[in-house]
């Protein structure tokens, strides 16, 4: 639903532009001269469009309720009006009535929030929301739980908080009581969360359910899809032996592999002005070298000498490597740099001499790698693929300051090595550039409802 959205919303913008420059004759002098209406009209659409994506008006989790929408619209204005104003600036003709552009405004603005107000109203109605019923009551079964019902068309069935207490038998028993085929009822989802399924998995129940149209998923799949991370916790050694994802992709390695040495040629030669100036600001502000080398762990568990700009004063001793132990050694500039993500600029770099990707796993210091292998799951799968200067775990989650949000990352991590392609890495790197032009984070990670570990496979309806 949010890409008939968005395509209704960018034609709807680009008809507003181009009947906006067309009435106005653009000017020969303008950038895009006389003939080129529709691409100056496709470029000004564009921008609105990115700015609805920036502000997150696309993503059905914040389109929640039409107060939030109006926040995040009044943002997304806020963010297209100088990129907007200044492409009218050039080419629209000296002279040209500013009515117009009110009028093309107003129309883009009440686009978006009646499309918004449709977008809600549908989520809502009937043929839109789907009534899901969790079979389990295990930590899994409440984070999916959780997860759906952060979705507006999503309805929670037999597992709302107030039955939480009710055992799969009892689920079973309300369920094979109504004699009504489950499509009648509503019911359009069954999701598996069982720990232990061997004699408990109510077969026959799910048979029916299936052959009456049903959707039945398992939950550690469905989690997956809602989350954007793998539930490590209970994966078998044998669901990574066997899953061609978790193999070598040698299309998507030789296409990335070329994608990010040219974006790092292209990227080094724009920039040099912008590293000769952080490396003036950076020697000026505090003593010490201009560039942090570290060793850190790249593909096939290999180490190599990353580069980034010195964001911290130099340390007298030895701390630990967490951000939050030495937040007191930022200095100015280095919150800055930080702040936009300019201090990883020097592994473009890194990238030429073959060490990493522009998209990847972020490279952990080869001092935290022992650490790392003993207590998080799974994490030589890490070094499968090259590391990237940002990665999905970047975009979805952000810093990590302990043992646990490693792992949570890494939840994150197998996921992008599981489903990677050059569409996700385009993913990603939009949403990286969100970061570096607003200069925030991403925190799209999920709240868990309860502190215990997230799949402790002890744990089970009776």
């Amino acid at each position: 639903m949010a890409l008939a959205v968005l395509l209704v919303e960018s034609a709807v913008f680009f008809a507003a532009f181009f009947v906006l420059l067309h009435s106005a004759n653009a000017s020969v002098s303008g950038m895009f001269g006389p003939t080129n209406e529709p691409a100056a009209a496709m470029l000004l659409a564009g921008c609105c469009i990115g700015s609805l994506y920036y502000s997150e008006l696309y993503d059905v989790r914040t389109v929640g309720s039409f107060r939030t929408c109006l926040v995040r619209v009044s943002r997304a204005c806020a963010v297209a009006a100088l990129p907007i104003g200044a492409l009218l600036y050039t080419v629209l003709p000296s002279g040209t009535s500013w009515m117009g552009v009110i009028a093309a405004s107003a129309v883009t603005v009440t686009t978006v929030l009646v499309s918004r107000k449709l977008w809600l109203h549908l989520l809502h109605s009937r043929p839109f929301t789907e009534q899901v019923v969790v079979l389990g009551k295990t930590p899994l079964a409440r984070a999916v739980i959780a997860e759906l019902q952060a979705r507006p068309n999503f309805r929670v069935l037999e597992a709302l908080p107030n039955r939480f207490s009710r055992t799969m038998k009892d689920s079973e028993q309300r369920l094979a009581a109504d004699r009504r085929p489950a499509a009648d009822m509503g019911l359009t989802r069954i999701v598996v969360a069982l720990s232990e399924r061997r004699g408990r998995l109510p077969v026959d129940l799910l048979l029916d359910a299936k052959r009456q149209g049903v959707i039945v998923e398992d939950g550690v799949q469905l989690y997956e899809r809602l989350t954007g991370k793998l539930a490590i916790e209970t994966l078998q050694p044998s669901h990574l032996i066997f899953a061609p994802e978790f193999g070598a992709l040698s299309v998507h390695s030789m296409m990335a592999r070329i994608f990010s040495v040219l974006v790092a040629v292209l990227g080094i030669v724009v920039c040099a002005p912008l590293l000769g100036l952080i490396a003036l600001l950076v020697k000026a502000e505090s003593r010490g070298p201009i560039l942090f080398v570290q060793n850190r762990i790249g593909l096939d568990g290999r180490t190599f000498p990353l580069m980034k700009f010195r964001t911290m004063a130099p340390l007298e001793g030895r701390r630990s490597e967490w951000v939050k132990d030495n937040g007191d050694r930022i200095t100015r500039v280095g919150r800055w740099l930080r702040k936009f993500r300019f201090d990883e600029l020097p592994q473009l770099f890194n990238i030429l001499c073959g060490h990493m990707n522009l998209v990847g796993p972020r490279p952990h210091p080869a001092s935290n790698y022992d650490l790392f292998m003993a207590s998080i799951p799974f994490y030589g799968f890490r070094s499968l693929v090259r590391p990237g200067i940002t990665g999905w775990a970047q975009v979805r989650y952000g810093y990590a300051n302990d043992l646990e949000e490693e792992t949570e990352k890494m939840r994150y991590d197998l996921y992008y090595i599981k489903h990677r392609s050059l569409r996700m890495d385009l993913e990603i790197l939009l949403q990286t550039a969100k970061v570096v032009v607003l200069g925030h984070e991403c925190h799209m990670g999920t709240v868990l409802p309860t502190p215990e570990p997230l799949f402790d496979e002890r744990t089970d309806a009776a």
